[in-house]
């Protein structure tokens, strides 16, 4: 690892999973860069039909040398649609394959007859089928180089139009952008970039402020640290512990094959490098519990119990008189609650810690271009090693993997950083419980740009289809979601003197 600064192995499941979102770390490590992602996991939610289309998009939007195109995929459902000039709900999609975030959005599924709306889930360049080179889109940065956010939200923005232009009874559809983690990033961006294109947009969980020097580098963390500590007596703090003892028990061949065994990995320990991924995949863990700490069993990235912290809190109640040992027993079985709470697998594997559905190496190149989501430790007010954050070492890095090197500042250029009041119709909602929410929007910037605060929600929760055990914040975040859009297909209605029509059609419809 490069001394002061975070592994982009290190990162990876972080990133990657959260919809991968802050690629935060530095390392060389380069052969487990990208393979942190496990099988796709399926929902259990009701079923849902969609159609799956292709469009023609522009490999470049912004230049007029490279004229090529690539098959852009999208989902449409528009059983509910209401024509002509009902509203489309459209998921600007996130850094992996659409149908994964498409089966995980249950809110615009749930919502959809009520507003008599269509359904479009628009494919992320270079991520699922849309590869704009074919195989050949990750065979180096010169093709990786149309990999960029406002690529995408030109994408988006093309089909948009096209989709207006093409489906009968579409051309005054009011369009609301939604998505959630990197996705509710884009969605607002979209909002802010095209206002022409989409009324209003809903950005879940979107860390829009973590870029440098808009956000304290430590906080994310700090929330992972608080949902331990909020989750059973003394668990942060033998999590915290925990570091030591796994230095001090690795030190020598024993130990390693002790840590192996209690652990159950897959591939044993065998040297110090080890031992760092190994505390890295732990680390990653604990970062990914925090994400998906909901109310009721989920299989999200991983199968889990309701509330999994609490659970895993239940082997990490020790005094500090507890042995190393006893302390890495607790912290195994702990582990196990995320990896193997079914009980079906018969190892660990500490090279997977998310969902093959995400995209780890387009989310890498991003990271290492425009999207520098600064992050840092410091082992007090937060449970892990302290790491500070290296901007250069970070650079070097991605020099040294992609030939590139990230530009600090553009994000916050290009998209306005914290000077966004002149934008409208925005809502920004953020659990409690996230680590991402330390980037987020969490406070009103004026009476169009809205803050919902879910004290008991974890990652974009409000976005995940209802169940009976959503606490009551959530629930009523929803309905103010819903109540907001209501409003803004109004206003776009009256504008274009479609709403009478809606209104009546409304009336006559099941």
């Amino acid at each position: 690892m490069m001394a002061g600064g975070r592994s982009l192995e290190k990162i990876a499941a972080t990133c990657i999973l959260t919809l991968c979102l802050a690629c935060l770390h530095v390392t060389s490590l380069k052969s487990q860069l990208f393979t942190r992602v496990g099988g796709l996991r399926y929902t259990t939610e009701p079923p849902i039909s969609y159609k799956t289309l292709y469009f023609d998009q522009k490999i470049d939007h912004f230049g007029f040398l490279q004229d090529g195109t690539f098959k852009q995929r999208y989902l449409v459902a528009d059983k509910h649609w209401h024509q002509p000039d009902g509203p489309v709900l459209f998921y600007t999609g996130n850094e992996g394959d659409i149908t994964w975030f498409c089966n995980n959005t249950g809110f615009m599924w749930e919502i959809a007859g009520q507003l008599g709306a269509m359904l479009v889930f628009a494919e992320h360049r270079y991520y699922g089928e849309s590869l704009p080179f074919g195989q050949e889109s990750y065979s180096d940065s010169k093709h990786l180089n149309y990999l960029t956010s406002e690529q995408a939200l030109a994408d988006f923005a093309v089909l948009i139009e096209n989709l207006k232009s093409t489906v009968p009874g579409a051309q005054n559809s009011p369009v609301i952008a939604i998505g959630g983690s990197y996705g509710g990033m884009l969605s607002a961006w979209f909002r802010m970039k095209y206002p022409n294109v989409v009324v209003g947009a809903l950005a879940a969980s979107a860390p829009i402020w973590q870029f440098p020097d808009l956000v304290p580098c430590g906080d994310f963390y700090k929330i992972v640290t608080q949902d331990f500590a909020k989750s059973g007596n003394n668990c942060d703090k033998n999590i915290r512990r925990s570091w030591k003892a796994i230095n001090n028990v690795s030190s020598s061949a024993s130990g390693l094959q002790w840590l192996s065994e209690e652990f159950s990995l897959c591939s044993p320990l065998k040297n110090k490098n080890d031992a760092v991924t190994f505390k890295s995949w732990l680390q990653e863990t604990w970062v990914n519990l925090a994400m998906v700490d909901y109310p009721y069993e989920a299989n999200f990235l991983q199968p889990l119990p309701r509330w999994p912290i609490q659970v895993v809190c239940k082997y990490l109640g020790f005094d500090s008189t507890v042995s190393d040992h006893q302390l890495l027993h607790g912290v195994a079985q702990a582990a196990k609650v995320y990896y193997n709470y079914t009980g079906s697998s018969p190892c660990l594997n500490t090279s997977q810690t998310a969902t093959s559905s995400l995209g780890a190496l387009g989310w890498f190149f991003q990271a290492c271009t425009e999207m520098v989501m600064p992050m840092c430790t410091d082992g007090v007010q937060d449970m892990f090693e302290p790491e500070e954050w290296n901007f250069q070492a970070f650079s070097d890095e991605c020099n040294s993997i992609f030939g590139v090197r990230p530009r600090a500042d553009w994000a916050g250029t290009v998209y306005g950083g914290k000077k966004i009041g002149s934008h409208s119709n925005i809502i920004f909602s953020n659990g409690g419980l996230d680590p991402w929410s330390a980037g987020g929007v969490t406070s009103n910037i004026t009476q169009s740009l809205v803050s919902i605060l879910i004290p008991d929600g974890a990652h974009h929760l409000d976005l995940r289809y209802s169940n009976n055990l959503d606490p009551p914040s959530v629930r009523f975040a929803r309905a103010l979601e819903l109540k907001y859009f209501q409003k803004w297909i109004r206003q776009a209605q009256k504008s274009t003197g479609t709403g009478s029509t809606m209104s009546k059609k409304r009336k006559n419809s099941p």
